[in-house]
């Protein structure tokens, strides 16, 4: 009986010290030096991404500058065989125009912000300035810019320089107009304001005299869920003092009567008195003036020249002829009697949006465009590749379960991709990468169970399955319907431009998508259920048809009301999380049979809600990154909840102007 005892005290004892090692909590660390070693490396693609910014040198027939929308100021010394990148290091981001001094080439001047200005358009934070041929660089003003479309430079004097700058398009703003420095960019003065919510896009200086200027105002905006193109300060001026004064010259016999929207100039180099212009107007279209701008005559009103006026809208008069010009939209197109007629072109990608031609050879070109920039020797009819500029925009990015692992991305105006992350040959190229499922804007999404077969999307609700192992692929909408064209309130499902895909990850054959609603199939997309009900605000007066007042624009980036960022839990089955760009945030912890709205102090009422990420080592723990910068508010907004929703911390500090799109735990 005593040993007996003895051995159960024993047991408990031992009991005691394993409960003890049990509660007992080890912390993981690993020495700094492991992990600050580590350095980023580039795997392409090298498929150009879009580019609003060219020029070339006079008399330097292989030299030549791009400003990419999303990867700073790039240079070809060999007529753009290879580019290479000459901003980092200074500053990246959007680039709006790039200028070269005519008088000394080792003077450059770079506004940052794109002139394109979609709804994911990116803006910058104003000038750069390099005085050794893009060595080095000092940041030169102009802060609060954030988009400069164009820059001219006096052609005997670089210090001499002048600005369009568009400004901020979420919100009115004094910093927009045109503006000069005489002091190579020291000081700034504003010589040019329309009103605060109408700015500069584009900006001509006469070949023959550069005292003479013409200046494109123009009112634009967009918000969450519109974008306005037209109204109030959309004009054409000009200066003949070197820009002390300015005319407008928008009522001048001959020029469309009623709203304008944007416009820009171009006068031939051969002939001042020649000038062309191109007007979005209800009677828009390309116009030309042979008396300087006295009187206007319209030439052509073809909507291939004037389609998505926003979007492209450049014009270009040649170097040598007159009666020669070009104007910049899908494909760009070519005129050889003064406007009256035009013949359409392709460089190697569409979507044209700047063009230089060499003053001394009519010939030699440089292009922008949405797969990056092109060169020319024979005005047009061969272009050297876009396959050299790792200058891509990614939408969304996500990776497999493949050895090695597979990355999948989404690349803006051109399709999906998926590369290994590393492979047999000397370095990642071309031959490395394919595309995979859905476009240019989608999610992407790898089954579980075959890493072979992958769910993608694109704008309008598409929605693709491919399996890469037969080739094949098949449309798998969760709602057979293109709304293409039209403003979200026809549609049964508002799918936006970039909607969520995603597998449970407790259900390999459960896979999600959202709408306004969240749908879900068990069957690869053969049919889908509702998993919930509509989860936004559904205001129908933020879904009705985008842009105007002169020119509509519809391709979902602007459908709003929708269901931008969802995840379900790694940790707890069931549990998901649901945020709409419209500043809803809603939980379900039974796989949406139930869903309740959340509330999170500190967070704008309409803020785009751009990703949720749960934690996968705390029950009931989540982040939110969300962001109101479409409504002119730029501060950071980052949450985080311990207990399923039911109170919130801001974790946000550091910058105040500038904001969170994804959060990853």
């Amino acid at each position: 009986m005593q040993k007996i005892f003895y051995f159960l005290v024993f047991l408990f004892a031992a009991a005691n010290v394993l409960a003890q090692k049990k509660e007992t909590k080890t912390t993981l660390t690993f020495d700094e030096k492991l992990y600050s070693a580590l350095e980023w490396r580039s795997i392409g693609p090298y498929r150009g991404g879009r580019s609003a910014a060219v020029t070339g040198v006079p008399g330097k027939p292989n030299l030549f500058y791009m400003g990419a929308t999303g990867g700073g100021v790039w240079r070809t010394n060999d007529a753009g065989n290879t580019w290479t990148n000459i901003s980092d290091g200074f500053f990246g981001s959007s680039i709006g125009s790039v200028a070269v001094s005519d008088w000394d080439n080792n003077v450059i001047y770079v506004g940052q912000g794109e002139g394109t200005i979609r709804g994911n358009v990116s803006y910058g934070h104003g000038m750069w300035k390099s005085t050794d041929a893009g060595k080095t660089w000092i940041f030169v003003g102009l802060k609060e810019s954030k988009h400069i479309p164009r820059i001219r430079i006096h052609p005997k004097n670089p210090d001499l320089v002048y600005a369009a700058v568009l400004g901020d398009l979420f919100k009115s703003s004094e910093e927009r107009g045109v503006y000069r420095s005489d002091d190579g960019g020291k000081n700034w003065k504003l010589i040019l304001f329309a009103n605060a919510n109408a700015g500069a896009v584009d900006l001509c200086m006469d070949p023959n005299n550069p005292r003479i200027l013409y200046a494109s105002m123009w009112r634009a905006k967009r918000t969450p869920y519109s974008m306005e193109s037209g109204g109030e300060g959309s004009a054409i001026y000009k200066s003949t003092d070197g820009g002390e004064t300015w005319k407008n010259i928008s009522t001048n016999d001959g020029l469309p009567k009623g709203i304008w929207g944007i416009s820009c100039v171009s006068v031939s180099p051969v002939n001042s008195n020649r000038v062309y212009a191109m007007i979005e107007n209800d009677n828009g279209g390309v116009y030309r003036s042979d008396d300087a701008g006295q009187t206007w005559k319209k030439m052509n009103d073809d909507r291939n020249l004037r389609q998505r006026a926003w979007y492209y809208t450049k014009i270009y008069a040649d170097t040598k002829d007159e009666d020669m010009l070009y104007v910049m939209n899908v494909s760009y197109h070519k005129s050889k009697d003064g406007g009256k007629t035009f013949q359409s072109y392709n460089a190697p990608h569409g979507d044209h949006h700047d063009f230089w031609i060499a003053p001394e050879d009519n010939q030699r070109m440089v292009i922008a465009d949405d797969g990056g920039a092109q060169v020319s020797f024979d005005a047009g009819e061969n272009w050297s590749t876009y396959g050299n500029q790792p200058t891509a925009q990614y939408y969304r990015v996500t990776t497999d379960n493949h050895f090695p692992y597979r990355i999948y991305g989404a690349q803006q105006d051109n399709s999906t991709q998926r590369v290994a992350h590393r492979t047999d040959g000397f370095s990642i190229g071309d031959r490395d990468w394919e595309p995979t499922a859905g476009g240019e804007s989608g999610h992407i999404a790898v089954d579980p169970t075959d890493n072979d077969v992958v769910f993608g999307g694109s704008y309008d609700g598409l929605l693709t399955r491919k399996n890469h192992r037969t080739g094949e692929e098949r449309g798998i909408n969760a709602w057979p319907d293109n709304p293409m064209g039209h403003g979200a309130e026809g549609a049964k499902y508002r799918f936006q431009w970039n909607f969520p895909i995603f597998f449970s990850p407790h259900d390999p054959k459960k896979l999600y998508a959202a709408s306004q609603n969240l749908h879900v199939s068990y069957n690869a997309g053969e049919s889908w259920e509702l998993a919930s009900p509509d989860l936004t605000r559904n205001d129908a007066s933020k879904m009705g048809s985008s842009g105007g007042p002169i020119t509509k624009d519809n391709t979902s980036v602007e459908y709003y009301c929708t269901i931008f960022a969802v995840a379900e839990s790694p940790y707890e089955k069931d549990l998901i999380l649901a945020g709409s760009d419209d500043g809803l945030l809603h939980i379900t912890r039974d796989g949406g049979k139930n869903w309740t709205k959340l509330s999170v102090a500190g967070m704008p009422e309409w803020t785009m809600i751009n990703s949720v990420e749960f934690t996968p080592h705390e029950k009931g723990a989540a982040y939110v990154a969300a962001t109101s910068y479409k409504s002119g508010d730029y501060r950071p907004l980052l949450f985080k909840t311990k207990d399923y929703g039911k109170t919130w911390t801001k974790i946000t500090s550091g910058p105040k102007t500038f904001w969170f799109v994804v959060c990853r735990h």
